[in-house]
């Protein structure tokens, strides 16, 4: 189970008939309480998805009963009749469960312009409705699926209270307060500021810092869900963490399943003068398709690496920067150092370490190599 681990959940997935393969593409998640307490993080990026702009309102007093998400159709760029698509799925939710329509959160994913048939995702949330239950987690994760070519579940245990997730995203992966969509439940009793709070820090270190190929999705939704059913009000950094694990392992997870994808590359930085140019380092490394190119052809080019770097505005000698694949310092000060053939770059996992002495700040930006395989399949995505 998943996001019905913790108490006071059920969930469903079914096919509702909006992908024409006949798979699983409506899920439903219910609170059943006795809190409704929730917070949720938004992409960042000005061309908004209709549930988007749903969303954003419905989260502003905290309380939310229950989330309506498909694939199949992003539902963004879709007009005036794509908005009233989301309304009508939310008032479907609402009739469904005896809930206000204003405490139904509703998130799409997939091809951007496509306009939802509002008929069919009706019928869809009525049919989810009827099959809710507290095994239906897992069902829920897969009918979220896009291009990815697996579910992404968690669960994290607190002190008798649990967190558990489900993601999905393959690619599009960029942050911006969020990236894809993440269903976080937990059956703590903590109020929506706490839970936003929480939030905001997870995402921060996690989802954040998963950058698999610079592109920020117009649908990217992060959303946490409070029962209270444990009866139990967590210690503050105990939930933190909590949900900070929950968030690592699906970022992680994304990260493994991203569109054609060979490596995993950790990008860690460390001696920044703050964590913001470290991140700032990290992530020109991470968007540079030199590198990711190299690091697919199993080609340890480090001078990508400085070349990368030095078009960041973060304060540091680049005369003085080591930088080390796979646990092999090919570059120290500057200059060569180990042999490149001393670095096997064969398996998946890739760790890149660039020291730049400036500082004691760190961070670590996720991301992947760029593939053959990466361009096939977004040329082919809308056939």
């Amino acid at each position: 189970m998943t996001v019905t681990s913790p108490a006071g959940f059920e969930a469903a997935g079914i096919a509702a008939g909006i992908k024409r393969s006949g798979a699983l593409d409506l899920s439903l998640v219910v609170n059943r309480g006795p809190s409704s307490a929730a917070a949720a993080v938004f992409t960042s990026n000005r061309a908004k998805a209709n549930p988007i702009l749903w969303s954003e309102q419905v989260i502003l007093d905290g309380v939310v009963s229950a989330i309506v998400l498909n694939s199949g159709g992003a539902n963004c760029f879709t007009g005036p009749e794509g908005f009233q698509v989301t309304h009508r799925t939310a008032e479907a939710a609402a009739s469904a469960l005896g809930v206000a329509a204003g405490d139904v959160l509703v998130c799409s994913t997939g091809l951007i312009g496509d306009q939802l048939d509002g008929e069919v995702l009706e019928e869809g949330v009525l049919s989810a409705a009827a099959r809710l239950s507290t095994e239906g987690g897992d069902d829920a994760a897969r009918a979220i699926m896009t291009t990815d070519t697996r579910p992404k579940t968690v669960v994290v245990e607190g002190d008798g209270w649990q967190v558990g997730g489900m993601a999905k995203g393959a690619g599009m992966l960029a942050p911006g307060l969020a990236t894809m969509l993440v269903v976080l439940t937990t059956d703590a009793d903590l109020p929506s500021d706490e839970l936003d709070a929480a939030l905001r820090e997870a995402t921060r270190v996690t989802f954040d810092r998963l950058d698999s190929d610079g592109c920020m999705s117009t649908n990217d939704q992060v959303t946490l869900l409070a029962s209270g059913a444990s009866g139990i009000a967590p210690d503050r950094g105990a939930f933190r963490a909590a949900v900070t694990e929950a968030c690592r392992s699906l970022a992680e997870q994304l990260q493994a399943d991203a569109e054609g994808a060979s490596h995993d590359i950790a990008i860690e930085v460390r001696g920044a003068v703050t964590e913001d140019d470290a991140v700032e380092v990290g992530r020109s490394v991470a968007r540079n398709n030199l590198f990711k190119a190299a690091i697919f052809g199993n080609d340890p080019n480090w001078g990508r690496v400085l070349a990368a770097i030095g078009t960041t505005q973060a304060p540091f000698d680049p005369y003085l920067v080591d930088v080390s694949m796979n646990g092999v310092r090919v570059c120290h000060a500057g200059r060569p150092d180990a042999p490149r053939e001393q670095v096997d770059l064969t398996p998946r996992a890739t760790h890149v370490l660039v020291e730049l002495h400036a500082g004691a700040a760190s961070a670590t930006i996720l991301t992947n190599d760029l593939t053959h395989d990466y361009v096939h399949e977004n040329s082919a995505y809308a056939s």
